[in-house]
């Protein structure tokens, strides 16, 4: 029985960030580290994180079924044949959405923390009624972003809310970085992000279209692919997820003309 697992919201605000996608490499990574690791897909409306791990047509229950009380959660939690360390626990029907309650999402992760040490929440996008049922059963969360000015303010508003439902730490991971746009200030640099959000940077990950192969394939990048630099970067990640010292990539530094256009946006907004 784990008595100290880690119980860790994936999030962003913004969709189509890499949110789910780094959900399932950083499952894989951490299972590969030999740690009990289960990642629970809590967008019921919209769950692709089975098709991300190759894992849908092994779904028989899922969290659904198991607030229910009509199978048992082993019955629902689908193992990876790859890596036996990895388990998932699947959304269930989209119409669990007109009824699911911060109560329920807590009952399930109570459950899950009983066998894992690691349990990844992969939110919603949003922060509707999908994000506070995640928030209300997580201990700590990875902020995930991109260097974009509208992923970085909707971020922003993400860590607003995090900070007032008291989870902690917050850590940031920087997706789909770009050295020569950094270079040429056509896109925020690490430090202009992490300046702007106030949150320890866990790790940044490279563009790498190999993310995009693996995905359409159902293999995740860590597990198909350990050689790519978005590979190496989620299994740096992981390593320092774990406490492990793991230097960080400066891909560039970009001047701080984006980020004082940013800054100018972000004291018009409005929430």
């Amino acid at each position: 029985m784990a008595t100290n697992t880690r119980i860790i919201l994936i999030c962003s605000g913004k969709g189509g960030v890499g949110k789910t996608t780094l959900t399932a490499n950083l499952g894989i990574a951490l299972a590969r580290e030999g740690t009990k690791t289960v990642v629970l897909d809590a967008d019921f409306g919209l769950r692709n994180l089975d098709l991300l791990l190759g894992l849908e047509n092994r779904i028989i229950y899922t969290a659904q079924e198991v607030l229910e009380e009509t199978c048992r959660l082993d019955q629902a939690l689908v193992k990876h044949k790859q890596e036996p360390n990895l388990a998932l626990l699947p959304a269930g029907n989209p119409r669990m959405l007109d009824w699911l309650k911060p109560d329920d999402m807590q009952r399930i992760v109570k459950m899950l923390e009983n066998d894992f040490e690691y349990v990844l929440i992969d939110c919603p996008a949003g922060v509707e009624e999908g994000f506070k049922n995640a928030v209300s059963a997580t201990k700590e969360a990875i902020v995930v972003t991109n260097p974009e000015v509208s992923a970085v303010r909707d971020a922003d508003r993400v860590i607003g809310l995090l900070n007032t439902n008291g989870v902690k730490p917050v850590q940031l991971v920087l997706n789909r970085v770009r050295p020569k746009m950094i270079a040429n200030q056509e896109m925020l640099s690490v430090e202009d992000v992490t300046d702007i959000l106030a949150l320890p940077l866990l790790g940044l990950v490279l563009e790498d279209e190999e993310v995009i192969v693996s995905t359409n394939r159902g293999e995740p990048l860590t597990l198909s692919n350990v050689n790519s630099p978005a590979s190496i970067c989620y299994s740096n990640i992981a390593k320092r997820l774990k406490g492990e010292d793991i230097p960080l990539i400066d891909p560039a530094k970009s001047g701080s003309s984006l980020k004082n256009k940013f800054m100018r946006l972000m004291q018009t907004k409005i929430f």
